[in-house]
């Protein structure tokens, strides 16, 4: 593939080009040259959008890809489709199939499969065996054939004795453990947010607390194993405050929220729509606002999709017994980026969405420098449009975000000497 990139403004802070707009020559899969007024020999395509910025290609920590086993709400080709939409050129996923991703063999089958797509998809070990929170599924066996961190997805916490086997074992490679924080005894079968709109629906609820009590727990065996772990899914304003405690004790640890977290109060339930039914649910506008000041303060480390595909026979049916889940990956930069855009710095961005979770993965670093691999996200931050369905790449449309107006589009995505425009 080649591509010559006009009037692109680069944001890299690592690069000497950063926050300079430029022309970006790219021949087979590397940039060759970066300056002004490139010449084209007129054989090479060229894209000149207005507005246009570049950046590492994103990377999302929290999807489900539903394959093997579930194909019928996502297959791992289907999910690159719409990663590459939403403008990531790297996606975790996590192990929920069936079967379990909790072998080797299916480490590299899954790894496999995203084959010479223009997206890399990096599997997600089951923390568990079949993710029952009990016995620990084999970590190395699984780390010695790609996988990239180890975790149960949505499944709630294990038990504090096998986290802390867990974090303790893993600590022998140096490997990564990613938490659902949610403690069970307290959650039970709740199915959004414990307050007045949960009282006033009839609706079982899922308190806080549930959250709050994992965080703590977890973070204090984390204390006590000087291992690593990411708390994905954070959706309380007290759990930012917790987990900014354990960072100023010089804790190795990470946090994430998923872009559909910075939107919704638990009153858009009010008229039972399944389309709001999220796990953590949706909370309180003070939460909220304690979110956008944890990503502010860098508290937050990463935005994650949670991309969780469902057919329609999942999510159309009475609230409480439909699905948990959205699908994110179209919809997480521009949803955050809408929330975000004003009050942190397009660098801010890139490095929740791409910096951060490239130096969590150990993965490679996507530099803007001439003789560098093409690993690139191009983005207008300022264009305003609106989200329906027909932007959904997924096999399944389970958004909340149907006619929302965003603010910040991705244009395309570079990797793998492949291009991709929406």
């Amino acid at each position: 593939m080649n591509l010559l990139i006009r009037n692109a403004r680069i944001i890299a802070t690592e690069s000497k080009h950063h926050n300079t707009v430029k022309d970006i020559s790219i021949v087979n899969g590397k940039i060759e040259k970066i300056g002004s007024n490139l010449q084209n020999s007129g054989k090479t395509k060229e894209l000149d959008i207005k507005g246009l910025h570049i950046s590492a290609g994103w990377v999302d920590l929290n999807a489900f890809f539903a394959e093997p086993g579930l194909e019928h709400k996502e297959t791992i080709e289907s999910g690159c489709k719409a990663a590459a939409a939403g403008g990531f050129t790297h996606v975790c996923v996590m192990p929920n199939t069936q079967p379990v991703v909790q072998t080797k063999s299916l480490v590299e089958y899954v790894r496999k499969q995203s084959g010479d797509n223009v997206v890399e998809v990096h599997p997600v070990g089951a923390f568990t065996q079949d993710n029952n929170g009990k016995e620990l599924a084999e970590l190395y066996d699984m780390y010695s054939g790609g996988a990239v961190a180890f975790s149960d997805g949505l499944k709630p916490s294990p038990s504090a004795g096998t986290v802390e086997r867990g974090l303790l074992y893993i600590k022998a490679f140096d490997g990564l453990l990613m938490l659902h924080p949610e403690d069970k005894s307290i959650s039970k079968n709740g199915v959004m947010h414990e307050g007045v709109t949960s009282t006033l629906l009839g609706l079982p609820a899922l308190p806080a607390l549930a959250e709050e009590l994992s965080v703590a727990r977890d973070l204090y065996l984390l204390d006590y194993t000087a291992s690593r772990l990411h708390l994905l899914d954070i959706s309380l304003k007290k759990s930012v405050e917790l987990i900014k405690g354990a960072k100023k004790k010089g804790l190795n640890i990470t946090s994430s929220v998923n872009a559909h977290q910075l939107w919704f109060k638990d009153t858009v339930v009010g008229d039972y729509d399944t389309a709001y039914k999220v796990n953590p649910p949706f909370r309180t506008q003070e939460d909220i606002n304690g979110l956008v000041k944890g990503i502010e303060d860098g508290v937050i480390d990463t935005i994650t999709s949670q991309h969780q595909p469902h057919e329609d026979d999942c999510k159309k049916l009475e609230f409480d017994k439909a699905d948990f889940g959205v699908v994110g990956l179209e919809s997480s930069y521009a949803a955050a980026n809408t929330i975000l855009g004003k009050r942190v710095s397009a660098e801010k961005m890139v490095d929740l969405f791409a910096t951060n979770a490239r130096k969590l993965l150990k993965l490679p670093a996507a530099t803007i420098e001439e003789g560098a691999v093409a690993d690139l996200t191009l983005f207008n931050p300022t264009h305003e449009w609106k989200f329906s369905v027909d932007d959904i790449q997924s096999k399944s449309k389970n958004t909340p975000f149907a006619g929302v107006t965003f603010t910040g589009k991705v244009i395309g995505v570079i990797n793998k000497n492949k291009l991709h425009l929406n």
